[in-house]
């Protein structure tokens, strides 16, 4: 049974993860005595308390497909946000995004410095792949290292990174349709898509079964950063919790910015309707991912 209500309600269901992730953080990121406290209180400021948790959604939906014990999938939804959480904490820094707010409340390098900042991101990652690698998060040795070596390879130069890298070498230069398709996946979608993939993991699924989730995932990635991309141009700080208007000012290279507002609008829908058409082969039981596809391009934060 998937975490989805009977009337299909995904903002509740995805409230619901929030709450299971949001205990299993609390408990995996326990506050110390000592000095070095004030990172560890750091790294619970970046990563407790907002956001909307879609990647550990993923987790718990994929999860839940293959019968895994909820226990388990939170520890894999909450490893995933403490990764999460570094990056934002980085991209905030002066040295990258320099943003001084972050889900409603001052970045992590303004509530405490940048120093402490920088050591807070370090230490969540390094937390991330711990908690993978610890025997409760899954009792077979390989799974576990399947889940780190995925997420390494989701996270680092080849991923997230790399795609970071490119999105601040690319500023004020224009890219094409390809190569802005291709900063995406690599910043945003391939965590996505791991976070798609990590249920299918920790349930000893199928090759099949493991790359549709994971081809889920990529669309979904993309579709995900061109609506966030879409909120930049068009919400508002009170909306987004962070500033807006940013992308264009430092001639960031968008969708939005090559396409246009209701073109990116359109690719966006497209890519999440494609998402949707991976999920075929698990019928009914997938009901979570398919609202979730809606929700990713009509959000408004």
């Amino acid at each position: 049974m998937t975490v989805m209500t009977e009337q299909g309600d995904i903002a509740g269901a995805m409230s619901r993860v929030a709450r299971v992730v949001e205990a299993t953080l609390d408990s995996l990121l326990p506050s110390v005595p000592g000095l070095e406290a004030r990172v560890v209180e750091a790294m619970r400021y970046a990563t407790l308390g907002g956001g909307k948790r879609l990647r550990a959604f993923l987790v718990m939906e994929g999860a839940a497909l293959f019968a895994v014990p909820e226990e388990q999938a939170a520890r894999v939804a909450a490893s995933i946000e403490m990764l999460h959480a570094y990056s934002l904490v980085h991209d905030d820094l002066p040295a990258m995004d320099d943003d001084d707010l972050r889900r409603g409340k001052p970045s992590t390098h303004k509530a405490f410095d940048e120093a402490t900042a920088i050591l807070a991101g370090d230490a969540l990652q390094a937390r991330a792949f711990e908690v993978l690698a610890e025997p409760e998060t899954h009792a077979d040795p390989q799974v576990r290292c399947d889940l780190v070596l995925a997420l390494g390879h989701a996270a680092g130069s080849r991923g997230m990174v790399g795609g970071k890298m490119i999105d601040m070498a690319a500023e004020g230069r224009r890219l094409d349709a390809a190569e802005i398709t291709r900063l995406q996946a690599l910043k945003t979608g391939r965590l996505i898509q791991f976070s798609a993939e990590a249920g299918a993991i920790l349930g000893r699924a199928s090759p099949e079964l493991r790359h549709a989730l994971a081809s889920y995932g990529a669309e979904l990635g993309t579709a995900f950063q061109i609506a966030d991309d879409l909120l930049d141009a068009e919400g508002t700080a009170a909306e987004t919790g962070k500033a807006t208007g940013k992308d264009a000012a430092a001639g960031k290279a968008t969708m939005v910015a090559i396409l246009g507002i209701e073109p990116a609008r359109v690719h966006a829908e497209m890519l999440a309707a494609q998402a949707v058409a991976r999920l075929e082969q698990f019928d009914e039981r997938a009901a979570g991912l398919r609202a979730l596809a809606g929700f990713v391009v009509t959000r408004r934060s």
